[in-house]
């Protein structure tokens, strides 16, 4: 027995030098394998962003700043600071081209103070406060109209940024009406009717301005149009169809108590404003606001924003044709 477990233990000791030594060749195998890599990650560059519209029966409006660092301030001057001035900017249909004009929002009109309104999100009171400058021109020869396309041409620091869009014919609501929500009576959202054209791609953009309030309350009345949660959507579910659908008061949040978030009071005047976009335009918005919504999400798939410019610019040149629509909730 003694020598039978002599020479187990023999041919254990050799079994373990074997996988030591497996092991070991293994392991210098792999060694010389391993080669460090190092990655070369760029640091942040300025790029110009183009922002600029036009309307149905309104001329265009462009505004540039430049791009900004993740980490950098996000507070009002810093904001302010990121307008660009002293570029030269025109705009063509095809037929007239015009230099627009370097104007600040302190002398806008009533009417292109709107859409620069509606552009950066800030209250139509408010603009003369913050004094940004845009490009636009009182030229009626380049304002929208249905059916042309608009090539925008930005010069700026010797460097040419160029754009093309189209304002395709506008499909209005077929009705608007407001329906109380389950357990508030007195509130809820508003609905429509679309019937949309078949066979061909619609792109909408949803915006929506409180011009009477039902509680006498003005604190937002008429403080211009806001998109709504989601403003972008297309036809690509409901080509051809005619359909009800709600949306959501884009002015009923910040103060407003949680069970009223996004409702209409019963009595609120309502200005509605569908407009539809062409393709680009659509996948632009709908990317933004994509972006918009999921931002801190460290879950949320990366979004890559498509534009319409050249050179590297990031932004968008975008054609609207609007159906406004007005409608009292009762």
């Amino acid at each position: 027995m003694k020598y039978d477990l002599d020479r187990n233990t023999v041919k254990k000791g050799r079994t373990m030098s074997k996988n030591l030594l497996f092991i070991l060749v293994i392991g210098i195998l792999g060694s010389s394998c391993t080669k460090e890599v190092e990655i070369d990650i760029p640091g942040y560059e300025e790029t110009i962003v183009i922002d600029g519209r036009i309307e149905t029966g309104q001329p265009p409006v462009v505004f540039l700043s430049t791009s900004k660092e993740v980490y950098a301030p996000t507070n009002v001057e810093a904001f302010l600071n990121g307008y660009l001035s002293g570029a030269t900017i025109s705009v063509s249909n095809g037929t007239s081209t015009v230099v627009l004009d370097e104007i600040c929002s302190s002398s806008l009109t009533p009417e292109i103070a709107e859409i620069v309104s509606a552009m950066l999100g800030i209250e139509v009171s408010l603009l003369s406060v913050y004094n940004i400058c845009a490009y636009t021109t009182l030229d009626p020869t380049v304002w929208g109209e249905i059916g042309k396309t608009y090539t925008l041409n930005v010069t700026y620091e010797d460097k040419t940024y160029t754009g093309e869009t189209s304002i395709v014919a506008p499909t209005s609501l077929v009705t608007s009406y407001w329906l109380p929500e389950p357990g508030t009576p007195n509130h809820g959202y508003s609905w429509c009717t679309l019937a949309d054209p078949p066979n061909q791609f619609d792109g909408y953009f949803w915006e929506a301005n409180i011009i009477g309030y039902g509680n006498g309350n003005t604190i937002w009345a008429d403080s211009g149009f806001e998109p709504t949660y989601s403003p972008a959507f297309d036809d690509t579910f409901f080509d051809g169809l005619t359909f009800d659908f709600w949306y959501e008061n884009p002015h009923a949040f910040g103060a407003t108590p949680d069970e009223f978030r996004g409702l209409y009071e019963m009595g609120d005047t309502v200005v509605i404003k569908l407009s539809k976009i062409d393709r680009t335009a659509y996948e632009f918005y709908e990317k933004k606001y994509v972006q918009l919504q999921t931002a801190g999400n460290p879950f949320a798939t990366p979004t890559n924003i498509p534009n319409n410019l050249s050179n590297g610019a990031l932004g968008i040149w975008a054609g609207f044709s609007p159906s406004l629509d007005t409608l009292v909730c009762q």
